[in-house]
Order: C-alpha cells, then sequence, then structure tokens
C-alpha cells in the first residue's frame, strides 16, 4: 500500500494516464480555433478602417462612425478570446466561440440581401461561421477539450 490508501497498481495506472493537455490537439479544434481567430482579426481590421475613415475622410455622422469603429474593436474580443482559449484546450472557450458564429449567421445574412460587392463577403462568413459551428460541435473537438455529454460519469 501506498501513502492515501491506494496499491501500487493503481497509483502507476494513475501517473501513466496521459493528461488531456498532452495529448495531440485534433485538426478540428486547430482550424476551429483559426476561423474564430479571423473573425476576430475582421472585425479588429472593420473597426481600425472605420475609426481611421473617420479621421481622414468625411463621415456623415462622425459620432455614429466613431460608435460603429470602437464597437467592432469591442466585439473583436470575444472571437479571439475564443480562439485562444480553444488553441489552449479550455473548455470554457467553446462557448464564446460558438456564440460568436450563431452572430455571424445573421450578419451574413444580411450581407447576402445587399445590392453590392457585399455579397460574396456574406457568402464567405456564412461558410466560415457554419464550418465552425461543425468544428465546434464535433465529438472529437468535445472530447478534447474534455467537456462530457448529459449523463456521461466523470
Amino acid at each position: 500500500m501506498r501513502p492515501g490508501g491506494y496499491p501500487a497498481e493503481v497509483s502507476s495506472k494513475q501517473n501513466s494516464a496521459p493528461a488531456p493537455e498532452d495529448d495531440p490537439r485534433p485538426g478540428r479544434l486547430t482550424l476551429a480555433a483559426a476561423l474564430a481567430g479571423l473573425e476576430g482579426l475582421a472585425l479588429v481590421a472593420g473597426g481600425g478602417y472605420l475609426l481611421v475613415m473617420t479621421v481622414a475622410g468625411n463621415p456623415d455622422d462622425n459620432q455614429q462612425a466613431v460608435t460603429a469603429g470602437v464597437t467592432l474593436l469591442v466585439l473583436a474580443a470575444l472571437p479571439l478570446l475564443a480562439a485562444r482559449g480553444l488553441l489552449l484546450r479550455r473548455r470554457w472557450s467553446r462557448g464564446p466561440a460558438v456564440i460568436t458564429q450563431i452572430l455571424a449567421l445573421p450578419v451574413a445574412w444580411n450581407l447576402l440581401q445587399a445590392d453590392s460587392l457585399l455579397i460574396p463577403g456574406g457568402i464567405v462568413l456564412a461558410v466560415v461561421a457554419v464550418t465552425a459551428l461543425v468544428l465546434l460541435v464535433n465529438p472529437a473537438t468535445t472530447e478534447a477539450l474534455g467537456i462530457r455529454g448529459p449523463g456521461e460519469s466523470a
């Protein structure tokens, strides 16, 4: 018997089991993190563009342009934090990543309804959002993040 009351063979089995962080990260999880990160970077770029154009250009409403730019920069934090959490295999990160994708779908729909060059952007955003959602609910991703389904024991 070892200290703590465990037999030697049980203790050695516990030590030999690899931690989830020791397993290689599934490609699906890495791709989901990359897509979330790209969405965050796109929001940063959009917010930065609006702010720069407010200063350099002549918008119809300065206050509205600044508000939109700052809002995009603040919104960029959600997918960027989610992407970092997914890369580090943090269980909490899947929720913000899924929320980001769900929020992207109506934006993509609005872009698709436009009568301009925004339509290709809507197509790309829709494809990215649906792909990321599929990757985030994939069983390999769920397992890599250590998320158990209902009825699964610890």
